[in-house]
């Protein structure tokens, strides 16, 4: 199964809003199947109804990020198998359309499509993809991004589990904030030390007199 692929599915709903910036792009029908990405059957289903419910979807999905993110592995599990519960997929075989180069089949393991709507078909790929995400790589792979106010979603895949951010740009943002905070420290810390020095001096040479 493609899994990182399934995955990306959770990270794409989730970051259609920006809490802390009180944006939301998830608005239309039209935004609901570029989240499908192309030649998706199901983005075709799409209507009105599914901006309403891939919102309260995506909602249920910030809380299993956030729970990871904060190190309760149990409370993101648990939410991640109630959306499962709900929105069960039908996993089948498949590889007529990829072949070696002795034309076998590659098989691999697919997610058919049978589900009753655009958003049931698609939460049942983002959660199927995140737990595989989840089980293979470790409830700590699922963050939330540290750069306020992004607070965007993101899948670690780095080989020593070190990522903090969702983006280059994040990171470079964080790093220039917090080099600007540590210089505007020093600078106060000089300015202390300045006057605690002028104030010494003073006092000296006030008993010198």
């Amino acid at each position: 199964m493609e899994l990182a692929y399934y995955s990306d599915f959770a990270v794409r709903l989730v970051n259609t809003e920006q809490p802390e910036r009180g944006g939301d792009t998830l608005t239309t029908v039209e935004a609901v199947r570029e989240l499908f990405g192309p030649s998706q059957q199901a983005a075709r289903r799409a209507t009105d109804s599914d901006v309403t419910r891939l919102r309260t979807v995506r909602a249920r999905l910030r809380a299993v990020f956030e729970a990871a993110d904060t190190g309760d592995e149990v409370l993101a599990v648990d939410l991640l198998n109630a959306l499962m519960m709900e929105f069960p997929v039908s996993p089948q075989i498949s590889g007529h359309e990829f072949r070696d180069d002795n034309g076998r089949p590659n098989w691999h393991m697919h997610i058919a499509d049978h589900a009753a709507n655009a958003t049931a078909s698609y939460t049942a790929t983002a959660c199927m993809g995140l737990a595989f995400h989840l089980t293979e790589l470790g409830v700590d792979r699922l963050g939330i991004c540290e750069a306020r106010p992004c607070r965007n979603a993101y899948l670690d895949t780095s080989t020593n589990r070190s990522r903090r951010y969702c983006s280059d740009r994040c990171a470079t943002r964080a790093n220039v904030a917090a080099y600007r905070a540590r210089k505007r420290l020093e600078s106060e810390r000089s300015a202390r030390t300045g006057r605690t020095a002028e104030s010494t001096q003073e006092s000296a040479a006030r008993g010198d007199r």
